[in-house]
C-alpha cells in the first residue's frame, strides 16, 4: 500500500469554510477513484494559518495515477482552491506502508 501525503495552508479565517470544502469536494474525489483504500484528514493552526494535511492510502502506485495523472507525484487542485490557498506545492509525497 502507498500513502500519498498532501499539505496546504489557508488564513485563520478560512479554517472552517476550507474544512467544509475538502469534505465536500476533495473528500468524495478521493472515494470514488478506482485503487483508493482509505484517508486521513488531519488539520490545525500553527504560526497564524491554517494547515491541512491529507493521507490517502492507495493499493500502489499505479492506481494512484487513477487520481492524480500519470505525474503522479504532482499535486492535485481544484479551482475553489485558488480562493483559498496561501501557496501551492507543486509535489506531494509518497511512502510505501508497512504497518
Amino acid at each position: 500500500m502507498i500513502a500519498r501525503i498532501w499539505h496546504g495552508k489557508t488564513r485563520i479565517e478560512d479554517y472552517e469554510t476550507y474544512t467544509e470544502f475538502i469534505k465536500k469536494t476533495a473528500i468524495p474525489d478521493y472515494s470514488k477513484t478506482t485503487g483508493f483504500v482509505k484517508l486521513s484528514f488531519l488539520r490545525n493552526i500553527k504560526d497564524n494559518e491554517a494547515h491541512f494535511t491529507i493521507i490517502t492510502y492507495w493499493k500502489n502506485v499505479e492506481v494512484i495515477k487513477n487520481f492524480a495523472g500519470d505525474d503522479f507525484e504532482k499535486a492535485k487542485y481544484y479551482p475553489e482552491d485558488d480562493d483559498f490557498l496561501l501557496e501551492f506545492e507543486e509535489k506531494v509525497e509518497h511512502f510505501e506502508v508497512f504497518a
